[in-house]
């Protein structure tokens, strides 16, 4: 075990902080209400058993296992002529295979120290997993937009994971050391700086906080050069212009006068040229069946408006980096017409990576019944305002005979992403800095915002620890995928020529 390798005292401090909040899983007693005063002092107890600056500290341990050991291990239960897609998308480059290789910085933080205080995460906050999409009402948010390994844990893992993607982003932009530690430096502090802000809330103003779009584009465009500015405002008409009826024209065609989605293989197939016709109606009637089941997990007035629109076509569809594997649909239904669409996204949910890697104090009292409403009952404590589709289900016996969980989203509701390769240092800072914010309002809503606070105090110690943490991981980012385009030269790992 390297230098990570914790502290005694750690397991004893984590039973006493893991309340109030400590995710979901993890309701308070109703006798449980400590006061502000009693909650600095657990926040000081974990400072005092392991000071922030430990959190910096890195070393990979002597059992680690390899990367291609690793991955081979996850492709088992994955689609196996999809798996040589994940893998050329991840051997991209340094940072896409920091982004689809979650499990293995779960694996390295597992034998390391934690503050011991337990907040819902989002699991794989990297700087692509933030992004904008649309709240019922309409109006972009700024918000965590991928929660397949939500799970509660120490809050810390989040910030490591994001400072880190920054340190891997910020190579590949060609940035010095020197930018890039200001980057990371100016993230941890935001963090810091928005946990003190909200440790002082009260509850509900830090339940109502939320980045609205218009917002942030005032306080941003003023920072940007011309040329920034115009990427920004191109980027966000997109957004507003991804909608159901942009999928519609880019992802559905006429088939003998009924609409149906397009062919796109291996990216999308429909259903219809995956299975023989007898086996495709038997898959349909259980799609059908689970979308019946799934709509008993939304508000009533939410399947009210579910049951206005009939089903229309099913396709697989290949989607993210790390995800591409897990079994994905791409459900059409229409409402009054054609120009009515409805694209809903049935996505797998496996076991989240951090559930092993999580210390055992800090555990849900109770294990996850279902990993579709893990992952949606996390979005909806994270985000400041979710899906009105988002649900979940389980398919007891899918095409392979193995039952599986599944969530449910709309596919496309006004969503966009940031383009990090194309990030200067001064623009990764700021957008870091956004990406910080939205990790601690998400975390001050399901943990103790005011022992945070206090643990990280008012000093740049946590920062510095970020910055020092964010570069030695970087490094073994890319020792790591030098080992995995490796495995894939030998061939033990295979790899699509093209995705």
């Amino acid at each position: 075990m390297g230098a990570r390798g914790g502290k005694s005292g750690t397991a004893g401090a984590t039973e006493q902080l893991n309340r109030p909040g400590g995710g979901a899983g993890h309701a308070p007693r109703p006798d449980d209400h400590p006061g502000p005063e009693e909650r600095v002092a657990r926040g000081l107890a974990a400072r005092s058993a392991v000071p922030p600056g430990e959190l910096g500290d890195f070393e990979p341990a002597a059992d680690r296992p390899g990367v291609a050991d690793v991955l081979a291990d996850q492709a088992r239960t994955r689609v196996p002529e999809l798996v040589p897609i994940r893998h050329a998308r991840m051997a991209v480059s340094p940072f896409t295979f920091f982004r689809g290789h979650a499990k293995g910085m779960a694996i390295d933080l597992a034998p390391g120290p934690v503050s011991g205080i337990s907040v819902q995460l989002c699991g794989d906050a990297h700087l692509s997993n933030f992004g904008v999409f649309a709240s019922p009402e309409r109006h972009l948010l700024f918000d965590v937009n991928d929660f397949d390994e939500t799970h509660p844990g120490p809050w810390e893992w989040d910030v490591m994971r994001l400072v880190a993607s920054i340190a891997v982003a910020g190579r590949a932009n060609g940035f010095s050391g020197k930018q890039r530690r200001a980057c990371v430096l100016g993230t941890a502090e935001r963090y810091r700086e928005a946990m003190a802000q909200f440790a002082g809330m009260r509850f509900l103003d830090v339940w109502y906080s939320h980045a609205d779009v218009d917002e942030l584009r005032g306080e941003v465009l003023p920072k940007l050069s011309a040329k920034r500015r115009q990427t920004m405002e191109k980027n966000l008409g997109k957004a507003r212009s991804s909608g159901n009826l942009k999928a519609l024209a880019k992802l559905t065609e006429l088939v003998d006068g009924e609409l149906r989605l397009r062919s796109d293989p291996p990216l999308m197939v429909p259903l219809g040229e995956l299975l023989p016709e007898d086996d495709r109606a038997d898959l349909v009637a259980r799609m059908l069946g689970l979308l019946q089941h799934y709509r008993g997990t939304l508000p009533s007035d939410r399947r009210m408006l579910f049951d206005r629109f009939e089903f229309l076509d099913i396709a697989r569809k290949v989607v993210g980096v790390g995800s591409v594997g897990t079994r994905c649909w791409v459900v059409l239904l229409r409402g009054r017409d054609d120009q009515d669409p409805l694209f809903l996204q049935v996505k797998e949910a496996e076991a989240s990576v951090l559930e092993a890697a999580i210390p055992a104090a800090m555990r849900p009292a109770e294990p996850f019944g279902n990993q579709g409403e893990r992952v949606v009952k996390g979005q909806r404590l994270m985000q400041a305002a979710s899906d009105i589709f988002l649900g979940w289900q389980r398919v007891d016996q899918g095409i392979d005979g193995v039952g599986r969980d599944f969530y449910v989203r709309q596919l496309r509701d006004m969503k966009g992403s940031a383009l990090i390769d194309q990030m200067n240092p001064p623009t990764m800072t700021l957008y870091g800095q956004y990406c910080a914010w939205t990790l601690a309002r998400a975390h001050a809503r399901s943990g103790d915002d005011i022992a945070i606070a206090a643990y990280l105090g008012d000093d740049d110690g946590f920062a510095t620890a970020m910055a020092r943490f964010a570069e030695t991981y970087a490094d073994q980012t890319e020792r790591d995928h030098a080992a995995f385009v490796d495995a894939i030269g030998s061939g033990r790992l295979p790899a699509a020529a093209s995705v």
